[in-house]
């Protein structure tokens, strides 16, 4: 096929049991059929090289659709079973949706083993047992504090891949001791999914650190282009490399990601990073389900807030003098937010726009 062919996009349904995603999957792959898409998508026709259009949104709430080619996928799968020691025949359970990258990820990392996922999405009672499996925080949160039955899965599993958020030190330390070997993961969609595992770049992946301390990244995982909004795309490869939206630093070979580029407050003219003040309380109240963001503030220009989801209670004097104590003045928290839970895009990621929404129609 010609790499500036089009070819159909024909968007996945949900209703399809894992075993036909795969063969579908399988089949756009191998381009011997048509691309498949994830969400929503604004065309019905891509490159000829695009095989798969997953619809992600960033924490800043911009949606993109991002083009990627069987060759990054497969670059990817490939990679992430390397790395792992996965070989043939091995096993994979899909706990995570199959509408995001890290979810489908499942299936081609099977399909390079020739198995098929045990599909667990909807499991309840005792699981089986896996070689690996992916998941976020929050199934771990799950695993240590209320589910027996997912943390033997857990535990039983040679790895369990860890990504999609922020896994607090503590959260980290608590399943390990449990006896659970997790690999933490960083990536994104333009990355094909994690490329960084444990800190360290996958086989056939680059990492540097450029302007303004963005983490750039280079290899054949990455996507192809933004659909129907290229000029985007170009502006964040540069030579090769994909300049992320995360900041970061490289210390004895390890990436070490520090936050988002975006999550810095300017609070009184001082700057306060979100991703700071979350880790910071998170490893002092380790049962907490909270997010900070920021919202606008007549005096303060950018002043910073906490939502607090869940029936754990919170001492909001303890936790003010603790940030104030540790990142100065500027951070005491201008308001809290309760909610039953914290609203969330993709796959564990916090919808900030949207706590900051929910702030403004509480003071009205």
């Amino acid at each position: 096929m010609e790499q500036n062919a089009q070819r159909e996009l024909l968007a996945a349904n949900p209703e399809w049991s894992v075993r036909e995603l795969m063969a579908r999957l399988a089949t756009a792959l191998a381009s011997k059929g048509p691309a498949l898409s994830l969400g929503q998508t604004s065309t019905s026709l891509v490159d000829g090289d695009i095989s798969l259009v997953v619809a992600t949104t960033g924490s800043s709430g911009v949606a993109k659709e991002v083009g990627l080619s069987s060759a990054a996928l497969f670059a990817s799968a490939k990679a992430s079973n390397k790395f792992l020691g996965a070989t043939a025949g091995d096993s994979w359970s899909l706990l995570l949706p199959a509408t995001h990258i890290a979810g489908i990820n499942v299936l081609i990392r099977s399909l390079e083993l020739g198995t098929e996922p045990v599909d667990l999405r909807k499991h309840q009672g005792p699981y089986p047992i896996v070689d690996f499996t992916a998941i976020v925080p929050t199934h771990l949160f799950r695993a240590l504090k209320a589910d027996s039955n997912l943390l033997k899965h857990l535990v039983d599993a040679k790895a369990v891949l860890v990504g999609g958020a922020a896994l607090s030190d503590e959260l980290a330390k608590q399943s390990r001791d449990a006896g659970i070997n997790i690999v933490t993961t960083y990536g994104m969609t333009e990355t094909s999914g994690g490329c960084v595992y444990n800190a360290q770049a996958l086989d056939g992946v680059e990492v540097k650190i450029v302007e303004d301390n963005r983490i750039a990244i280079k290899g054949a995982v990455l996507a192809s282009s933004y659909i129907n909004a290229e000029s985007e795309w170009k502006r964040e490869m540069h030579d090769g490399w994909f300049f992320t939206s995360d900041f970061g630093r490289i210390e004895d070979g390890r990436v070490i990601v520090e936050g988002r580029v975006d999550d810095v407050l300017i609070c009184g003219g001082v700057n306060i990073s979100i991703s700071a003040v979350e880790r910071f309380i998170q490893n002092r109240y380790p049962a907490l389900t909270f997010a900070a963001f920021g919202a606008k503030n007549p005096e303060w220009g950018d002043a910073l807030h906490l939502a607090i989801a869940g029936d754990v209670l919170a001492n909001e004097k303890e936790i003010t003098e603790f940030l104030v104590a540790e990142f100065g003045a500027v951070a005491k928290p201008r308001g809290f937010l309760a909610l039953t839970e914290l609203p969330l895009i993709g796959i564990g990621k916090v919808d900030r726009k949207k706590l900051a929404e929910l702030h403004q129609e509480g003071t009205h």
